[in-house]
């Protein structure tokens, strides 16, 4: 690390037990993900305040390379457990551990990626049943109905008209899903 950590106590004398607990859960965090420039830990103690009465209140700024940051707070109110400083800690630092990961993944380009949806044209629609077909761009016809068009737009579709879609298999063969309308007539 670039710089020490920064531990600051709000509400509550320093305490060496819970500098050295810090220390170490950052020390991990380096170890298990690389490089961090700098950390910034606040220890809040309990306060009389009606939001968040009894539970103490742990708040993690890690820095990055490249100018990146993890920031970890906002512990939820209803958690008693937050009541005891050292579950309060390994919490925290269990969320950084887990925002570090998927920014790891994320950085190393380890994420689903959505594909591009093929595009097809409307075949035919038979509006009092509700469905239709497409005809794909290689050729083959594909089923849809009515609640498988997005933002409520069966009533506008017509012979002719561009969609793009996802593809599934359903009881009786292939069949069309999140229909979505493309070009003039479409909602982009």
């Amino acid at each position: 690390m670039d710089t020490p950590v920064h531990l600051d106590f709000q509400g509550m004398d320093a305490n060496n037990l819970v500098r050295d607990c810090v220390l170490k859960q950052v020390h991990v965090l380096e170890e298990r993900f690389g490089r961090i420039t700098a950390c910034r830990v606040v220890v809040k103690a309990p306060g009389e305040h009606h939001r968040n009465g009894g539970l103490y209140e742990i708040n993690i700024r890690l820095s990055l390379p490249q100018g990146r940051e993890v920031d970890i707070g906002r512990t939820a109110a209803e958690d008693e457990r937050h009541a005891n400083l050292a579950f309060a800690l390994n919490d925290a630092f269990k969320r950084a551990r887990r925002r570090l990961q998927d920014k790891a993944r994320r950085m190393q380009g380890h994420v689903k990626a959505h594909g591009v949806r093929p595009t097809a044209t409307v075949a035919r629609l038979d509006d009092v049943a509700g469905f239709g077909f497409l005809q794909s761009s290689d050729g083959r016809e594909i089923y849809f109905h009515r609640n498988s068009v997005l933002n409520d737009a069966f009533s506008r579709l017509t012979p002719g008209t561009r969609v793009a879609f996802s593809e599934e298999m359903g009881e009786n063969g292939p069949q069309a899903s999140s229909v979505k309308l493309l070009g003039k007539h479409g909602l982009r």
